[in-house]
Formats: C-alpha cells, structure tokens, sequence
C-alpha cells in the first residue's frame, strides 16, 4: 500500500487502468460481488474520478439476496449452486438491467476456510461478464485459486474480476 491506499498498489493499479480505458473507451461499469465482500467496488473508488465510469455494486453474499437484489432464479442456485457460472451469469445480468452501465461483471465463490465440497474446494471461484446492447454471448469462467487462506483468495478474485472490466 501507498500514501492513503487502503488496498494492495497491485489491485490499485489494476483499478485506475479499469477506470482510465472504461472512461476512454465511454463504458460505465456495474459490478455484482457475493465472495469479494465489495472488494472490486473499493478498490474502483479508491480511484479519483471513478464516477466517470462506476455506476453501482452489489454486494449479494446471501442466496436470498442474489434472488431479490439481483432476480438470480431460485431454480438456478437449487441446481447449480451459488458457485456456477450459471449463477455468476444471472448476477451479472441482474446488475447489468438494474442500472445504467455497458458492462457488469459478477463474482461467486468459496474463500474458506470452511464451506468447500469434494466438487467445490475452497479456492474455488466463478465469474460471469455481461456486454449491454452487443451480440457478445454472456461469459462465464470458474476459476480455482490455490487455498492459500481467505484474503488471498479474495484477493485474486478481486483481481480477476477487475481484468473482466477492462475494454
């Protein structure tokens, strides 16, 4: 961390350049987090300007609220889980139509150290990524971090999701 950083300069970093090529390229950004706890949200506004191109952040750590906040089917997490890709889609297209961004990106996982399945291990990490008003099909990726404690995994899920964001 620097000067009155709050974050890692390497999430920092990674941040102003979301901000500064969103900005350039005219796209606002939304973002749905349930694992990063509002991690990404921060580490964009630690950024000066931000409001140019950040519009808003959920954070939807419960599966009730991923239903009533972001409209995630019930039928999607009772057969997928909240860590799907399928979920982290719905959360990335709930965001993206409950505001006024071009791109939404969403964040589900299991940071540990408990909560991990013989399917699901700890470190594991799903994202999805929303394109308004482009044939772009959604996308989304599960990722698996190595289970190198709680902050570590969030902070790589932080990072992952932040490079979504990028044009």
């Amino acid at each position: 961390m620097t000067g009155d950083a709050i974050l890692p300069i390497e999430i920092t970093d990674l941040a102003r350049r979301v901000v500064e090529q969103n900005r350039s390229a005219g796209r606002r950004i939304a973002v749905a987090e349930s694992c990063t706890g509002g991690l990404v949200a921060a580490a964009l506004t630690e950024i000066p300007g931000a409001s140019d191109v950040f519009d808003l952040g959920f954070v939807t750590y419960s599966n009730d609220a991923k239903m009533s906040l972001l409209g995630v089917p019930r039928d999607i997490i009772d057969t997928f889980g909240a860590v799907s890709v399928a979920c982290a889609w719905a959360m990335a297209k709930g965001a993206l139509d409950r505001s006024g961004a071009d791109v939404a990106v969403a964040i589900s996982g299991i940071a540990g150290p408990g909560g991990g399945t013989a399917l699901k291990p700890v470190g594991t990490v799903v994202f999805g990524r929303v394109v308004r008003g482009t044939d772009t099909p959604p996308e989304g990726e599960l990722r698996q971090f190595e289970p190198a404690g709680r902050g570590e995994i969030r902070r790589q899920a932080t990072l992952c999701a932040l490079e979504l964001l990028l044009p």
